[in-house]
């Protein structure tokens, strides 16, 4: 075991402790940290920067121009235009075509100007000549309808007028009652009432007795309640709170003082305390992220 402290078996479960890489490094803090700081480091490349446009062959990757053809014909556009419409009219077979005259306005609402046929008869405004006309004849006079609808005027139908028939107060009910005397007159006795029907009991209420009932039993007088017992009230307490005790103060009673045995430690032939192994432990694993963070 060490001097101080306990081994690195005991700490992390390794026979030996990893060595501490980022002893001593500075600190660098990532705030406004440059993404590429090689790039503000030492001498970099200058290019020549940009070149405008100019007659000049500098601003040109070549050192002289080169021709994409070396050594073709001149050829002139505007000549070769002209005997391009030359061809074209050769082909003609007449003079050029001239389009006729453009079209006529109307002159005015209802004119004709302009059109290939001029008027027509059939859209004339004029009203044909029509026949005199001839009213109808008259109809034939009747005598006229007399007026009325009917409701408590006399003499207003086509046919003769009703007769009128009194009517007697509550007539349905004097008929109905009616009816039913003559019913009654004709029933001869009761209802048919059949002893066979099928009964539950052996009468249609098993409680039926017809003994009289014997007379109603008296209670027996009810006894007077005595009152509860109530003990009188407690003695009044002596003075210091002795709390109701027949003596003034409890008694004291020797208690002598034992020492507690200790129990006897486990120990091995070499009067060591003896420690169970421990078990297995974790070992230092390194993150994914921190493996691939560059230094």
């Amino acid at each position: 075991m060490p001097a101080e402290g306990k081994s690195d078996m005991d700490r992390i479960g390794l026979f030996s402790e990893m060595g501490y890489v980022t002893i001593g490094d500075k600190y660098v803090s990532h705030y406004m940290r440059p993404f590429n700081e090689a790039a503000s480091k030492n001498r970099q490349m200058l290019p020549g920067g940009t070149k405008t446009l100019s007659a000049l062959q500098a601003g040109y990757f070549e050192p002289q121009f080169v021709r994409i053809f070396d050594g073709e014909a001149y050829s002139n556009p505007v000549q070769l235009r002209r005997r391009y419409r030359l061809a074209e009219s050769k082909k003609n077979l007449g003079k050029a075509f001239l389009p006729s005259n453009g079209d006529k306005l109307p002159c005015g609402l209802g004119s004709y100007y302009g059109t290939i046929g001029g008027s027509y008869a059939y859209f004339s405004p004029q009203l044909k000549a029509k026949e005199r006309y001839i009213p109808p004849g008259k109809n034939f006079y009747t005598n006229p309808g007399k007026k009325g609808t009917g409701y408590g005027y006399a003499n207003l139908t086509i046919g003769e007028q009703y007769p009128h028939e009194p009517d007697g107060y509550e007539e349905e009910r004097i008929n109905a009652k009616k009816a039913q005397e003559e019913h009654k007159r004709l029933v001869k006795g009761g209802p048919f009432k059949l002893n066979l029907y099928p009964q539950e009991y052996f009468d249609m209420n098993p409680y039926f007795n017809d003994k009289p009932l014997p007379p109603v039993k008296k209670p027996p007088p009810e006894k007077p309640i005595v009152p509860p017992f109530k003990p009188s009230s407690p003695a009044k307490k002596s003075g210091g709170m002795k709390g109701g005790t027949f003596d003034p103060y409890p008694s004291h009673s020797a208690d002598p003082y034992v020492i507690k045995k200790s129990k006897a430690v486990t120990t091995n032939k070499e009067r060591q305390i003896f420690h169970p192994p421990p078990g297995p432990k974790s070992r230092p694993v390194t993150s994914i992220i921190t493996l691939n963070v560059t230094r």
